[in-house]
């Protein structure tokens, strides 16, 4: 009995020791460890709050994609992009590119993308292979559903070459979904706006990009004598920036210069009425082109972007600056008379105005056309003076330019 209880004890002591020796050795092994590897840190992973919350699921399965969170997570973090973003996190190195565009310097140059498109893509499948055709031009209408037929006979004209964007100042879309091109065509509505206002916030030289010719166009145009592949010929031919089609000359003219020619291809001059033009090479004789149908070079437009000012919607005074865009404007501004069109003069915009006064609502459109060509010109005038002081010249003493 005695001797049971002493084996019991010394078993006992011999297991307390036992313990204490391995935490001894334990801890000494920790400390060696920590000392030989003094800069191994945990690394961090910083997720956006949306995969954070997506981590508290981590292999739930998404029921549309098929793909677990903890696959996405997987094929975010390989190694190679985990490593060289949390350098970034820790200091040790960092991304700034000056010559990316304003306000994503801090990105590797290889993600960025600064321009884009109007191509509509697929909601499935290999995003390489969405696009069957890349339209190399842009067509854009401005538009009310009561123009449909002349807007239907107008597209027509224009091949798969094209994209078709039409911007609804009455608010109607879907009720175009009776033509087909339609259901392939952009739309964006925004009601009672021209399509300058359109062109200054929808077509940015980065959106339109792609498109070697921008064509912004009324929705009043008869087309029966046009092609527009055929135009695109043209204007390549005889070196044109900035152009228009010539107009038929018993409907709808304003100004010699877009009088359809019978004896050419295209015509660059033209004689106005005595007074009218302070130079030949200058506007409305030269270097001009109306703004019912204008065409524009990717290039040319980028300047002419610049210039539509925000408030100014009409557009009016602005084609007789479209030569500050191009050099020499007298030779690379024109009307191509061999592709010409028929200017309807249906007043459908200025019938979104608003009745005042006993007047008709286009009267009041009309009135604010022609201030803000005036203030357009001052506005002009005032920048290139601004401009001209600034390098030390003194505006009065240029001769007109």
């Amino acid at each position: 009995m005695g001797n049971h209880t002493r084996s019991a004890g010394c078993k006992k002591s011999n297991d307390t020791m036992k313990l204490i020796i391995t935490t001894f050795f334990g801890v000494v092994f920790g400390f060696f460890i920590g000392v030989s590897f003094p800069t191994l840190s945990v690394l961090k992973f910083n997720l956006p709050t949306s995969l954070q919350t997506a981590v508290d699921v981590m292999y739930a399965e998404d029921p549309k994609t098929g793909l677990s969170t903890q696959t996405i997570l997987n094929l975010s973090g390989e190694k190679g992009h985990n490593s060289s973003s949390d350098q970034a996190q820790n200091g040790t190195s960092k991304i700034w590119v000056p010559s990316n565009p304003r306000g994503a310097e801090r990105l590797p140059p290889g993600i960025v993308t600064a321009e884009s498109d109007f191509y509509m893509r697929r909601l499935w499948g290999n995003p390489s292979e969405d696009l069957t055709v890349k339209p190399r031009y842009l067509v854009t209408f401005t538009v009310g559903y009561n123009q449909r037929l002349n807007i239907d006979a107008a597209v027509k004209k224009f091949s798969e070459n094209f994209t078709i964007l039409l911007f609804h100042y009455d608010g109607r879309t879907t009720e175009w979904d009776e033509y087909e091109w339609s259901k392939r065509a952009i739309h964006v509505s925004a009601k009672k706006q021209t399509k300058w206002w359109y062109a200054k916030r929808f077509l940015h030289p980065d959106i339109v990009a792609p498109y070697d010719y921008i064509f912004i166009w009324d929705e009043d145009l008869g087309v029966e004598h046009f092609n527009a592949e055929e135009y695109i010929k043209l204007v390549r031919k005889h070196g044109l920036e900035i152009s228009q089609p010539g107009l038929e000359p018993n409907k709808g003219l304003t100004w010699q210069m877009t009088k359809r020619r019978g004896d050419r291809e295209v015509h660059k001059e033209t004689e106005e009425k005595p007074g009218w033009c302070t130079s030949p090479s200058l506007p409305p004789c030269a270097a001009f082109v109306e703004i019912m149908a204008p065409v524009f070079s990717r290039d040319a437009w980028r300047c002419v972007w610049h210039m539509l000012q925000n408030d100014l919607v009409h557009g009016w005074g602005i084609d007789f600056a479209l030569r500050k865009c191009v050099e020499p404007a007298h030779q690379k501004i024109g009307v191509v008379d061999a592709q010409w069109v028929v200017h309807q003069t249906i007043p459908s915009l200025g019938n979104q105005g608003e009745a005042r006064d006993g007047k008709p609502p286009w009267q009041g459109v009309r009135v604010r056309c022609r201030r803000e060509w005036g203030m357009f010109q001052r506005r002009m005038d005032d920048a290139e003076k601004a401009y001209f002081r600034s390098i030390g010249i003194d505006p009065s003493k240029m001769k007109s330019h």
